[in-house]
């Protein structure tokens, strides 16, 4: 490490070598601004929490409220795959309520059932998902009108399935959705797995870079040849994380209703929002996504134990999202004499030749 740090040191002109140590190239590496934006608004949460209602961050509150941070989570980053092409995804309700639908109706308690019924939930989250893809990526259609037709027909499965109806879920199910591993919720080890699982693609493969590359410049992404498909399967991926979600749901929820999904949509916006992801597409960021994701659902139990009534819950989401808004609008500039940065038009063009 000293021959290292003394090779580092070289000055210009003086004959040594410069190469940068492994520590200073780590400490040199700069935190995304969104990571470091959402991370000290958590901080900060927790603080106010623990000083005007110690309740909400209790062993017990955070034990019934992680599960549902967790599918918020996976939520959110079906989300965001959407909104990194520039789209926004309507349908999340109803994929999510049919999943529910499908957990819970087709085994009817029965274990044995179980996994039958799994595999037609993501049969029908495929199908979702290659009907929006279709009429985005393909047709050009508009990304809210196309998903909110999908989310039309996805509610007509769930009452052709469930006549609207609730129905208990198996106990297998619940033992696996609902039940705990070393003091954790389950439902925290899927939402893991599953940002381990987008992260790795997004930032370690060719493929994830050239998706972002065409979220920030679809023309100039088609212009180099780069395949529509990629945009095509944001719209599978993401119906496959709603998917997840909606059988965590019937799973941690013993009864859970048909409409169990409609609760998560303006939240799962409002998540990818607050991570940083820029609505105009582009770069996503799933680890703040999912700390957002924490925030969210913290405030929501802050809000609850203050005293402000659940039917407020929606006005606060929506503060959250504008809040998200407006953080990111603001250019924090600083006065240096580095050379001036590239407009957002020249880096997105720079990425998809990189790509």
């Amino acid at each position: 490490m000293t021959a290292t740090l003394r090779e580092s040191a070289g000055a210009p002109g003086s004959g040594e070598i410069t190469v940068p140590s492994r520590l200073q190239t780590l400490f040199a590496t700069r935190l995304a601004r969104s990571f470091v934006t959402v991370l000290i608004s958590t901080v900060a949460l927790i603080v106010v929490c623990y000083v005007f209602a110690p309740s909400s961050i209790s062993a017990g509150a955070l034990s019934g409220s992680l599960p549902f941070a967790a599918v918020l989570a996976i939520v959110g980053l079906g989300q965001m795959l959407v909104v990194q092409q520039g789209g926004f995804d309507l349908s999340v309700a109803g994929s999510v309520s049919l999943a529910v639908v499908i957990s819970t109706h087709v085994p009817a308690g029965d274990n044995a059932l179980l996994l039958q019924a799994i595999l037609i939930a993501v049969a029908f989250a495929i199908a979702a998902g290659i009907l929006n893809g279709v009429l985005v990526a393909l047709l050009r259609l508009n990304a809210i009108i196309a998903t909110i037709g999908t989310n039309a027909l996805l509610y007509g499965a769930v009452f052709a399935i469930s006549g609207g109806v609730p129905r208990i879920t198996t106990p297998l199910l619940a033992e696996i959705a609902g039940g705990e591993t070393f003091g954790i919720a389950n439902a925290v080890f899927f939402a893991l797995a599953a940002l381990l699982a987008v992260s790795f693609i997004m930032k370690k493969t060719v493929g994830g870079r050239r998706f972002e590359a065409i979220g920030a410049n679809p023309l100039v992404a088609r212009a180099v040849g780069l395949p529509v498909r990629l945009q095509m399967l944001a719209y599978v991926y993401a119906q496959l994380l709603y998917c997840l979600a909606g059988i965590l749901i019937a799973g941690i929820t013993r009864e859970p209703t048909a409409f169990q999904g409609d609760s998560l949509l303006l939240p799962s916006v409002a998540v990818v929002v607050l991570g940083g992801t820029s609505l105009l597409g582009g770069r996503g960021f799933p680890i703040s996504t999912v700390i957002a994701a924490f925030f969210l659902n913290q405030l929501s139990q802050f809000a609850l134990a203050i005293g402000v009534p659940y039917s407020a819950q929606t006005i606060i989401q929506a503060l959250a999202l504008g809040f998200g808004i407006g953080v990111y609008s603001i250019r924090w500039a600083r006065k240096t004499n580095r050379p001036a940065r590239p407009s957002r038009m020249e880096e997105s063009r720079n990425e998809v030749l990189a790509a």
